[in-house]
């Protein structure tokens, strides 16, 4: 079973920027995206590499950043939409 590249990351500060989320992943190797909710607290980053996510995950997973302790986790996909289920729009 392949590794996850793409981590949920939480507890963040609402203040947190991308880019210095990117800065604090880009230590365990290649960030190819990173994504914050505005105002949510949360978002994803993904790497390039499965074991450099797993690295990651380990080394910062409840480590303070941004005056919060953080919670890394693989990302789940999401179980509330799946993609098969969705109805066309149609108006009548």
């Amino acid at each position: 079973m392949e590794s996850s590249r793409k981590l949920y990351v939480g507890n963040l500060n609402y203040k947190t920027e991308e880019d210095q989320l990117k800065e604090l992943f880009a230590q365990y190797g290649e960030v190819t995206s990173v994504n914050i909710l505005k105002g949510r607290g949360f978002g994803f980053v993904e790497m390039a590499a499965p074991e450099n996510a797993a690295e990651a995950k380990n080394k910062l997973n409840g480590t303070e950043f941004d005056g919060r302790r953080l919670i890394v986790n693989e990302a789940k996909p999401r179980a509330d939409k799946p993609q098969g289920d969705r109805k066309p729009f149609s108006h009548y």
